[in-house]
């Protein structure tokens, strides 16, 4: 009678079970317990927690009805039932809800098992809070699994997670050290914190203790080296794979190859990737993110080109490879590409063509892409703000990136260095000065940058004292060392108010020998002040650094020739032709539907060039009958070549 019972249950039990286990969605679940209330199983515990257990760990599942169903069962709850709310919590990256089911546990006397703590540490990180943490650590302690090496490791995983690796390192100084898993967490918890050198020491601490690297604690030290460029180690590492007789695997693979990229053998990483019997995304990407570290574009769009499969990673790589070596057009082209294969974007995908819409001024197509961010629901975090802030100030729209700024909901330094540089090189110094006192009330720290943007808003408002106040306060008030830059800003800002001999002066005591931007801020102030002499000098030094420049020659034909010195001037020009030297001619870049058209004086290489050049000429006629003549003082360049480019621009839109 009890096996004919016994057997009446299983027949009832098997096929729920079956379709709760292949089920492939909540709606399904429903209906399969809508089921088995109607057979009467719906009061065995058994069931309930197969049910429970597909709503907490399964990709479907749903953890308000998994707590619905939990609140149903009666006490007194197993640990296991318990622990499988509090896994589910961590599932969804959500420890709260998982430390409250914990403390409701405690209340009814239910005590936790060795996987309770690493359940609940799982779903960590900073925003629960290290003090959380540090109390649930003595819960472990309290109840005695304090030497277990599966929670041993979980505590390590979750200080690591808060990036309290002090702590993190005691629980491992106190562990057996026999578990490679304890091994491999506490380096990747290094890893993750940036701590690369840390990593390395325990790498060497686990081979004298006997215990056998795994791939995961070669893939991870991989990493480090890559970080730190440390070519000799990552050898090394590389000689003990092979001396091990480790199989290798593709993650394995790709690190290899990602640690010679880092460091610059590309030789060896290609060597890897021939030899590779299986490649993925990851390995191709990694070439190609290779080549564009060692500013080889073209090889990098070689391999590109050839990816069997391209994924979000590999499109921006390729396009921010592009913004690296200047070929903004290109970056701009290739993201149309990624449109056209159906490759969402994501957000540093749009920091980079944010990136390139700013250098080519292009307005238009930023608007887009801003539009297009909101539309797609992209992750529009600091970055993208940052990023939006920038392109907008180079694209001379203050208003627009003063929107974004105050609407953004978290702000960083950068946030607010792009603010005060933006609204410095627009001409609102003022502005940009208030933006600063700002940015010290909020308790944010400037750095080497804002100081610049500070520096240069002081420059262009004309407020030589606050500047020199500025200067002198960087290192004192906030230990921000001036570098080449910051003197650069302090002889602009003093060459534009005519205090030409303090600058002189300035860049006689930098600590550090001046550039060639240095002379040329004087250089330039000279041209404003007349000052032949100090030009003279400046010129001398640019040319000492770059023999070449085509641009000082004519800045200083320019100034002989405001101050009349003629003898100079035609001696200046004949050493230009003897050397053959041009200046590098102007250029324009004007945006017409969503597309960047670049104009270069004295090119005739567009295909509608005599059609230009036909109506500059009627324009050039048409100005001097309105009365306009050229302005004769630069008769070095006559009309300037930059405006003749601009002039062909304008020439070639429609209408």
């Amino acid at each position: 009678m009890a096996s004919k019972s016994l057997a009446h249950f299983t027949h009832h039990l098997d096929p729920p079970f079956s379709l709760i286990e292949s089920s492939k969605s909540m709606d399904q679940l429903k209906q399969i317990h809508g089921q088995a209330i109607a057979s009467g199983l719906i009061e065995t515990p058994i069931f309930l927690n197969k049910v429970i257990s597909f709503c907490c760990m399964n990709k479907f599942g749903d953890m308000d009805h998994a707590l619905k169903l939990f609140d149903q069962i009666p006490e007194p709850k197993t640990v296991f039932l318990w622990n499988t709310m509090i896994k589910g919590y961590s599932r969804i990256h959500s420890p709260k809800h998982g430390i409250s089911v914990y403390l409701n546990m405690l209340r009814q006397n239910v005590k936790p098992d060795n996987y309770t703590f690493p359940f609940l540490f799982k779903g960590f990180d900073r925003n629960v809070g290290f003090s959380c943490g540090k109390e649930l650590h003595c819960h472990v302690v309290k109840f005695g699994f304090g030497s277990d090496v599966f929670v041993q490791n979980a505590l390590i995983h979750m200080y690591s997670l808060c990036g309290q690796m002090e702590m993190a390192r005691w629980v491992f100084d106190i562990s057996c050290k026999t578990d490679v898993i304890t091994w491999n967490v506490i380096i990747t918890g290094y890893n993750k914190t940036k701590q690369y050198n840390e990593t390395s020491k325990l790498f060497d601490e686990m081979v004298k203790n006997g215990v056998v690297p795994s791939s995961v604690t070669l893939v991870s030290l991989l990493s480090a080296c890559s970080k730190l460029r440390d070519l000799k180690i990552g050898k090394l590492v590389h000689e003990y794979i092979g001396k091990c007789e480790i199989k290798p695997n593709l993650i394995l693979e790709n690190a290899l190859m990602d640690m010679y990229s880092a460091c610059g053998e590309m030789d060896v990483a290609i060597g890897i990737f021939d030899r590779m019997k299986t490649r993925d995304v990851i390995s191709w990407t990694t070439i190609v993110s290779g080549f564009i570290n060692k500013g080889e574009i073209d090889l990098a769009r070689t391999y590109f080109d050839q990816m069997p499969e391209k994924d979000y990673v590999s499109w921006t790589a390729m396009i921010d490879g592009y913004i690296r070596v200047n070929c903004f057009k290109e970056a701009l082209i290739l993201f149309r590409e990624m449109q056209a294969s159906n490759i969402q974007p994501d957000e540093y995908t749009m920091v980079s063509i944010l990136t390139a819409c700013a250098h080519l001024g292009a307005l238009q197509l930023g608007e887009w892409i801003k539009a297009y961010i909101d539309r797609n629901k992209v992750k529009n975090d600091v970055f993208v703000g940052n990023a939006l802030i920038d392109m907008y100030f180079k694209c001379g729209s203050v208003a627009k990136a003063k929107r974004v700024f105050f609407e953004m909901p978290r702000r960083d330094k950068f946030t607010w260095t792009a603010m005060i540089v933006g609204l410095a090189i627009n001409g609102h110094g003022e502005e940009a000065l208030s933006m600063f006192f700002e940015m010290l009330r909020a308790s944010i720290k400037p750095d080497e940058i804002t100081y610049i943007g500070v520096l240069c808003a002081c420059s262009h408002a004309g407020l030589v004292n606050e500047g020199r106040k500025f200067f002198a306060s960087m290192t004192a008030e906030h230990g921000v060392e001036p570098n080449v830059a910051h003197y650069g800003c302090m002889v602009d800002l003093l060459g534009r108010a005519g205090h030409l001999q303090e600058a002189c002066e300035v860049i006689k005591n930098m600590p550090m020998k001046p550039n060639k931007i240095i002379w040329g801020a004087l250089l330039g102030a000279c041209r404003v002040h007349k000052d032949v002499g100090i030009a003279e000098m400046a010129a001398k030094n640019i040319l000492e650094l770059d023999p070449q420049n085509g641009a000082v020659y004519v800045l200083l034909c320019n100034i002989y020739a405001y101050c009349k010195k003629w003898d100079s001037l035609h001696e200046l020009r004949e050493s230009m032709m003897h050397r053959g030297i041009r200046k590098t001619p102007g250029c324009s870049l004007i945006e017409m539907n969503g597309v960047v058209h670049e104009f270069v004086a004295g090119d005739r290489s567009h295909p509608r060039s005599k059609e230009i050049y036909s109506r500059l000429d009627n324009m050039t006629r048409d100005l001097k009958l309105a009365g306009y003549s050229v302005d004769t003082s630069e008769v070095f360049l006559d009309i300037g070549e930059e405006d003749t480019s601009i002039a062909k621009g304008w020439c070639w839109l429609p209408g």
